[in-house]
């Protein structure tokens, strides 16, 4: 319980940790964001790295994860389970599904690796809360020092207390990138990408210095007179006063005997446009997002977006998601549960879903071809199911089709052949 009040109190104990004491701090202090990851002088501040992680973490908090059990009679909806809403509408007291599966993937990114703890409750679903990634050390105990039986141990150090708690394997949830080199430990993205993303950082830096000066760029003084230290900070201070966006100035005094040569690096020259578009498509692509998904529709049109849609759920997200089912289903699932065919998985019909005239197209085909009943089709349109005494439940076929064997003997029924 110590860990769930100290998760749900976060904010409280980071100004604990800051000033140490319960003052208030506020959010323009940078105290504050340096805590929290320092999200306006940081990674996060670089708009494409930023796009690509709201865009896989929206991506995901939009697919309804539901858990299943797989019968001789098919696949079912385990809606009996407690685990089943707990997941498909809150995992916690403090978050929604769609909070909870955003933060995970966005933490996943940015750090690596995201750690959930879950707390089981008799007769109950557990509650999943995420720790803090910043204070978690993952120990591979090959020498068997934590316990006689080795594994991999995860050490939390607490932040406000400086308490550690120490868990097995089987006691975090452990989602983590898979870009790893031992299979452990996701790596994350910002570091692979460190000098790339800098260096978009010191663009963007780069282009709100020249607003800021007004779109006006380094200028050279010629002087006849030798002026000392004063007369030169006050020549400077009046050239930067002119030059600054904030101020209201239409014209730059020169003093008589001055002259002003401005040294402009036009941006086309250094094609810095392009350079810019260029480095974005670099960290797009180490996130695996598509040009049209960070605003980049040079090649896209309406016809190959759909296209880019569905390679954005095969290259991108499959892999994601089907590592988050299998760390739900081995972690949150008895071995007995496991063997009665139960699992975890999203619908990725979310992001697939066609236009209504294309539905429709395909659920007639469906119907028609007898592998899909009225109420298959309305469960997946949102609908209420026809009564089965009414045929709702009933499999058609076209009756004009029938097997080549019953050809093959001349028309006549395979049964009355068999009779």
């Amino acid at each position: 319980m110590g860990i769930i009040n100290t998760i749900g109190s976060k904010i409280k104990g980071a100004v604990f940790a800051l000033t140490g004491k319960g003052e208030t701090v506020s959010l323009n202090d940078e105290r504050f964001w340096r805590v929290f990851g320092n999200a306006r002088n940081g990674k996060l501040s670089e708009i494409t790295y930023f796009t690509c992680l709201k865009t896989l973490s929206e991506a995901v908090a939009k697919l309804p994860l539901k858990m299943y059990r797989e019968t001789s009679a098919g696949i079912q909806r385990a809606r009996d389970k407690p685990l089943y809403n707990a997941l498909k509408i809150r995992p916690n007291r403090n978050m929604t599904a769609t909070t909870f599966w955003a933060t995970v993937v966005m933490i996943m990114y940015h750090y690596g690796n995201c750690f959930v703890y879950p707390i089981f409750k008799r007769n109950a679903a557990p509650e999943l809360f995420i720790l803090d990634s910043r204070y978690m050390t993952i120990y591979d105990d090959n020498a068997k020092i934590l316990s006689k039986d080795g594994g991999v141990w995860y050490i939390y150090s607490e932040p406000k207390s400086g308490k550690q708690y120490k868990f097995s394997s089987d006691e975090i949830l452990h989602f983590k990138t898979y870009m790893t080199f031992d299979g452990i430990t996701g790596l994350a993205v910002k570091d692979i990408l460190e000098l790339t993303i800098d260096g978009a950082l010191d663009s963007q830096r780069f282009i709100q210095s020249l607003y800021k000066n007004g779109l006006t760029g380094r200028i050279a003084v010629e002087y006849t007179q030798d002026l000392n230290s004063t007369l030169v900070k006050q020549a400077i201070n009046t050239f930067e006063a002119a030059v600054d966006a904030g101020k209201s100035m239409n014209f730059i005094p020169v003093p008589n005997g001055m002259k002003l040569n401005p040294l402009n690096l036009k941006l086309t020259d250094a094609q810095f446009l392009e350079m810019k578009k260029y480095t974005a498509l670099q960290i797009a692509g180490a996130f695996g997002i598509k040009p049209n998904q960070i605003n980049d529709y040079e090649k896209s049109s309406y016809a190959n977006s759909e296209a880019q849609q569905q390679a954005f759920l095969t290259d991108t997200l499959l892999v994601v998601l089907k590592g988050l089912e299998e760390e739900l289903t081995s972690k949150l699932l008895t071995d007995a549960e496991v063997n009665d065919g139960y699992f975890f998985k999203f619908n990725v019909d979310v992001i697939l879903r066609a236009s209504f005239t294309q539905r429709m197209a395909g659920y007639a085909q469906a119907r028609q071809n007898g592998w899909l009943s009225a109420n298959d089709i309305r469960e997946k349109e949102d609908m209420p199911y026809i009564p089965a005494e009414d045929g709702g439940d009933a499999i058609l076929v076209n009756g004009n089709m029938r097997p080549i064997k019953e050809i093959m003997n001349g028309g006549e029924s395979i049964d009355n052949n068999t009779t």
